[in-house]
C-alpha cells in the first residue's frame, strides 16, 4: 500500500469517525469521496489489479453490511462508510479492519450495557432478534426498540469504531 493511499485512508477514516462521534452521522460527501479516492488511487497504482482488488473489497463490505442495514441493526451511513474504507483496502485488509471493528464494538457494547444496567433487556433482545430472524421476520416489527433509529435503542458511533480500527490496522496489523 503506497504512502499516499495510507495517508488518504487515514484522513477519510478520521474525518468519518470524528463526524460520527460528534453528530452521529457520516456525511455522504465524505463516503462518496472516500469511495472515489479508494477506487482512483488503487487503480492508478495497481492498474487492473487495483480495480479488481477494490471491487472485491467493496463487494465484500456490502455483502456483510447491507443485511445489517436491512434488519435495521445499522444505519446507512455506516454501510457507506465501511464501503468507502474497503475501497482503499481490498478484501483481505478490509477483513482485518472489519474483525477489529467487531471486537471493539463488542467490547464497547458490553461496557455500555453494563454501565446502563441493561444486561437483562439486552439478553431478551438478542433472543427476540434470533427468533424473529429464524422465522423470516424483521425483529423491529415485533419490538420497535430493536430499530437502530428508535430513541430507546442503545447506540454506539460505529463510524468511530471503524476509524479506530483503521488506525490500529495501519499501526499494527498492516504488513
Amino acid at each position: 500500500m503506497s504512502p499516499i493511499l495510507k495517508l488518504t485512508l487515514l484522513i477519510v477514516a478520521i474525518l468519518g469517525g470524528w463526524a460520527d462521534l460528534r453528530t452521529r452521522r457520516i456525511p455522504n460527501w465524505l463516503n462518496l469521496s472516500g469511495l472515489i479516492l479508494g477506487f482512483g488511487l488503487n487503480t492508478l497504482f495497481l492498474q487492473r489489479e487495483g480495480l479488481k482488488l477494490v471491487a472485491t473489497g467493496v463487494g465484500l463490505a456490502l455483502l456483510i453490511y447491507v443485511p445489517l442495514y436491512l434488519i435495521r441493526a445499522m444505519g446507512a451511513g455506516d454501510v457507506k462508510f465501511m464501503a468507502a474504507i474497503a475501497a482503499f483496502l481490498g478484501p483481505e485488509n478490509w477483513l482485518s479492519v472489519f474483525l477489529t471493528t467487531a471486537i471493539l464494538g463488542g467490547i464497547a457494547s458490553i461496557c455500555l450495557i453494563a454501565t446502563r444496567g441493561r444486561m437483562q433487556v439486552t439478553l431478551s433482545n438478542v433472543s427476540t432478534i434470533a427468533t424473529e430472524l429464524m422465522h423470516g421476520r424483521m425483529p423491529y416489527h415485533k419490538d420497535p426498540s430493536l430499530d437502530v433509529h428508535d430513541r430507546r435503542a442503545l447506540g454506539l458511533p460505529h463510524g468511530t469504531l471503524i476509524a479506530i480500527s483503521v488506525c490500529i490496522f495501519l499501526a499494527f496489523l498492516y504488513r
